[in-house]
């Protein structure tokens, strides 16, 4: 739907030119679009495991595998959308507050002139910076929150910012309403036992994978349902949700995590809501196997943007699944 040009993979093999996300138009200056993606290299609010700053540039070269036809979805996700890359936002390195303020100010920029925003992190410290752009459009948010951490921690070592504070400062700015946020994958270990108390004393939603594996897919698509329909969305996905088996290349991994296919499945929910942004977080390249965490924040990028589409109604209907009752279950019907 772009109105430049995509690479053809037909004509141009996968492995060639410049790797925009999933071979999508580039845009410098991106306006009227109904999508927006955007990098956003900064790592300046890891607290162990560093390299979060090359995370944009390796989800992009993943993504290249990605057609963006979904099996038995009809269009491609490019056919549906008006969406651009629109390469990265420029952050300072050395000034933490710097590197919020400017990309507040970017992201904001981009909001004022189109629609959605697609993040490509860099640390989980920037979803602050894209809360505050989509809060100044859209007003308070509901938010879904995909993580292996709360990230509603106090500042630590004299800095008022890190990955693991964005939605304290977003409850504590009024960015977000609490009782409409929900945190998924919750697990492993906290600074002290009182680590939850702030996001739960305010109504924050915390799934552990304990709750997860009660509940399962099914039971928390609903409780999703419940607490964001009907409020802008704001979707946040930290890789390290996945287990360190499915997404080793991240800043603090936790075994004992969602499974790709968990978190592709969860994610499906946000078509029925109304999302208005998106990011993908804490890919750490240096630690990753076979790009398999790269891979799958691309996988889970190209989802989301489905999706989106989803919720703006540019997806036709397609014919409901039929099955034949009368095959024997060992009968192998492909």
């Amino acid at each position: 739907m772009s109105s430049e040009p995509r690479i053809d993979t037909a004509l141009s093999p996968r492995y060639a030119q410049l790797p925009t996300f999933m071979r999508m138009p580039a845009a410098t200056d991106p306006r009227g679009r109904d999508a927006v993606v955007i990098g956003a290299p900064y790592d300046g609010g890891t607290s162990y495991r560093p390299g979060a700053r090359f995370g944009p540039r390796a989800i992009r070269a993943e993504s290249v595998l990605l057609h963006g036809v979904g099996v038995e979805r009809g269009p491609g996700v490019l056919d549906l959308l008006d969406v651009v890359d629109a390469g990265d936002l420029d952050l300072s390195p050395f000034a933490m507050e710097n590197a919020i303020d400017e990309a507040t100010t970017a992201l904001t920029a981009l909001y004022e002139h189109n629609r959605a925003i697609l993040m490509l992190g860099g640390d989980h410290s920037l979803t602050l910076a894209a809360l505050r752009a989509a809060h100044r459009e859209h007003g308070p948010l509901a938010v879904i929150h995909l993580d292996a951490h709360s990230d509603t921690y106090p500042p630590v070592y004299g800095g008022r910012y890190h990955h693991g504070t964005p939605f304290r400062h977003a409850i504590d700015e009024g960015l977000v309403q609490p009782q409409k946020m929900v945190q998924i994958g919750i697990r492993g270990h906290t600074p002290n036992p009182g680590s939850l108390s702030f996001a739960r004393d305010r109504g924050v939603v915390i799934v552990t994978m304990d709750d997860f594996d009660e509940l399962g897919t099914a039971g928390i698509k609903r409780l999703l349902l419940e607490h964001t329909t009907g409020q802008p969305v704001y979707v946040s996905i930290d890789v390290d949700a996945a287990d360190p088996a499915y997404a080793p290349g991240t800043g603090t991994p936790a075994p004992g995590g969602l499974t790709s296919r968990e978190i592709l499945a969860l994610i499906k929910v946000v078509g029925d809501l109304q999302p208005v942004g998106f990011d993908i977080v804490e890919v750490s390249p240096a630690y990753d196997h076979a790009g398999i965490t790269s891979l799958l924040a691309a996988e889970i990028g190209a989802e989301l943007l489905y999706q989106y589409a989803r919720s703006l109604d540019a997806v036709p209907a397609t014919p409901a699944l039929t099955v034949d009752h009368d095959s024997s279950p060992g009968r192998n019907n492909r």
